[in-house]
């Protein structure tokens, strides 16, 4: 693996949005890198989440920047929403792209943001290998999206080492990650780890945060 502190990207998904504004403030103050905002339309994934009037709520009270994960349908005709209400990281999903992908991402770097890109577990990653040189960060789905609190797929590992071995930015993973199951994805190579429930829901969050971020 390169040489790369492990970042932290506690998922909102997990927070209490009755209390979204001291939730974040405590991530915040607990060292996390990110915070991960999932966005999801009930169409490519089976749940509807937040859009970009929330994001510009969450920006209009975070530090740290906005690690925007886009789980919807033609995501290219929502990009300029996102970055005007405050993305800094813009992630599509590659399925939902097709062979505007290229197309997508030079939007994204066109609206003065970093370019991610996300990949279901079926998907594989020969379907990005030519574009990497065009991709800021993966993100390595280790459940299938739609829902926080699912089961890690340990079956994913492969995958993160296969992309590690031909990439030398960030990759993030997304889903059941805990501090065990975020020790076997950091040691195949990821080095950005999304986690709901392993901080949101602790009793300690800057324990939490800070166990994630010493992983190695």
């Amino acid at each position: 693996m390169m040489n790369q502190k492990i970042k932290v990207s506690p998922s909102l998904l997990s927070a209490d949005f009755g209390r979204l504004a001291q939730e974040i403030r405590v991530v915040e103050d607990a060292g996390c890198d990110y915070l991960h905002v999932d966005v999801m339309d009930g169409h490519f994934v089976p749940n509807i989440t937040v859009g970009p009037f929330i994001v510009k709520a969450i920006k209009g009270v975070s530090r740290v920047p906005l690690d925007v994960h886009l789980m919807i349908d033609a995501p290219w005709k929502y990009l300029e929403d996102f970055a005007k209400a405050g993305s800094d990281i813009i992630t599509v999903h590659a399925e939902a792209c097709g062979a505007r992908l290229a197309e997508t991402l030079d939007q994204i770097q066109a609206l003065g943001k970093r370019r991610g890109v996300s990949l279901k577990p079926g998907t594989p990653i020969s379907d990005i290998k030519t574009l990497l040189a065009k991709i800021d960060m993966v993100l390595i789905m280790t459940v299938e999206p739609g829902f926080g609190g699912q089961s890690f797929m340990p079956e994913m590992m492969p995958k993160i080492a296969e992309l590690r071995k031909i990439y030398d930015k960030d990759i993030e993973v997304d889903g059941g990650i805990t501090p065990q199951t975020g020790t076997l994805a950091v040691r195949n190579g990821a080095n950005v780890l999304v986690a709901g429930t392993a901080v949101f829901r602790q009793t300690d969050v800057p324990k939490a945060v800070r166990d994630l971020k010493e992983l190695s």
